[in-house]
């Protein structure tokens, strides 16, 4: 009952002064919203560039094929032949028990020469799945992409990057028609949008070019070509056993990469007797990513404490200029037989008040970010076209992502701001002379 009847006398106090209360309280207001809308712009941005660096491949284990030193392949795989590499088997036990991992993708890839009639292009002839298209982002310019139809079918049928295309029908149209590779001809069924290549990433993904590469089922791969190829060395053929050149193994948070790719490690180093395979992880990608987190959470700190710092300055500002004008009012609860500590309790809780009430307000406004910046898109799209054109992407999509744990800070701090900011006018209230008070005109 103590605290209500105090609350309720700060309240009363403070209603004496409407306006000057009321704009204590707009800048307290001001503050916590600017808190709210900042940390969920930020928290918006912060999405948006985490799912950028997770389509980079953040979130990819990258298992590949390597080949091990002379002498210690897995078998001879004949008199001039050796057998290395991932192997389909791999691919299964990685799906089978690494639950973290929501999707695998084998492929398989080697050079080889393209025709169409007289003109040719060495190509990188790549065996894969429907879902390589999607994890490497390869979007279909014209027809189709490979579908599980094809796999399904051993169908002959090829996706050309958009070189490839261009060089090997520089006019006619190359959808249906046919490309040769080696003996096997292959209708092609769809044309890959242009995509730039990817740059390599410090020590974890190499560059990667996709100008050249012909697209085929990796069923029909195994079926046309096989694991086994011929390559030239040195001016001398060798025959080499390949199943899988890489498995791609993707988890959905960035914070499972590390552990997964220690079960992926565990369970190849116990099936493969030399190191004829590396599993990598993109770490500076990773790295990136918590820079990037946590340069946006000191940013909102010192955002935070600035927006709140102003609002308790005129806090401060009000209740001293309150003190002055109560100076008689002091002297008299003084003379009645109100302690010190009382009347420090008195000015404490007349700034709760004012600090509460903008924290709550602020709060109230702080769930209008996403509405409101919903409509000023809306209005910009609509009454400047011209403008709305001109914004970058990211700007368009970005969406505000209300984060709880500001909202309760930020009311916290509000009213922790006006306790610190209402000490000293407190303090000074409660030093008065109350003799020296009562005189006071």
């Amino acid at each position: 009952m103590n605290i209500l009847q105090q609350l309720r006398l700060g309240f009363r106090s403070l209603m004496l002064h409407k306006l000057r209360s009321a704009l204590a309280v707009l800048g307290i207001l001001i503050g916590v919203t600017a808190v709210i809308w900042l940390v969920a712009m930020g928290e918006g941005v912060s999405w948006q560039a985490q799912q950028q660096i997770k389509d980079l491949g953040a979130t990819s284990i990258i298992v590949r094929s390597i080949k091990p030193a002379e002498g210690s392949s897995r078998d001879a795989g004949g008199r001039f032949g050796i057998a290395y590499g991932l192997l389909r088997e791999d691919y299964d036990r990685i799906v089978a028990n690494v639950p973290t991992v929501s999707r695998a993708v084998p492929m398989r890839e080697i050079s080889r020469e393209v025709r169409h009639g007289e003109r040719f292009i060495d190509a990188q002839l790549i065996g894969c799945t429907p879902d390589y298209f999607t994890m490497n982002r390869l979007a279909i310019a014209r027809g189709r992409p490979l579908s599980d139809y094809d796999m399904q079918g051993y169908a002959n049928v090829a996706v050309l990057a958009h070189k490839a295309a261009q060089i090997l029908y520089p006019i006619e149209d190359p959808l249906g028609r046919t490309v040769q590779v080696g003996q096997e001809f292959y209708r092609v069924v769809g044309i890959a949008a242009e995509r730039n290549a990817a740059a390599a990433i410090g020590g974890s993904l190499d560059a990667r070019q996709y100008d050249r590469d012909v697209y085929v089922p990796l069923s029909t791969f195994r079926a046309r070509i096989g694991d086994r190829v011929f390559t030239m060395r040195a001016g001398s053929t060798q025959l080499e056993t390949v199943e899988l050149s890489q498995i791609t193994a993707v988890v959905d948070e960035m914070d499972q990469v590390d552990s997964s790719a220690a079960v992926i490690k565990g369970l190849l180093d116990r099936y493969h007797k030399t190191v004829d395979y590396a599993v990598v992880v993109p770490k500076e990608l990773l790295e990136q990513a918590e820079t990037m987190r946590a340069m946006f959470n000191v940013l909102l700190v010192l955002i935070a404490g600035i927006s709140l710092l102003v609002g308790g300055i005129g806090i401060m500002n009000i209740m001293l200029a309150t003190v002055t004008e109560r100076t008689r009012e002091i002297g008299i609860r003084r003379a009645l037989g109100a302690t010190r500590s009382e009347i420090v309790q008195q000015f404490l809780w007349e700034t709760v008040v004012l600090s509460g009430t903008g924290g709550l307000l602020g709060v109230a406004f702080g769930f209008l970010c996403g509405p409101t910046v919903a409509a000023l898109r809306r209005g910009i799209e609509t009454l400047l076209p011209e403008v709305w054109a001109a914004l970058p992407p990211n700007m368009k999509n970005l969406e505000p992502r209300l984060a709880p744990w500001s909202v309760i800070a930020a009311f916290g701090i509000s009213v922790g701001v006006g306790i610190i900011f209402g000490i000293y006018p407190a303090r000074r209230a409660a030093a008065m002379d109350p003799i020296e008070a009562l005189r006071h005109e």
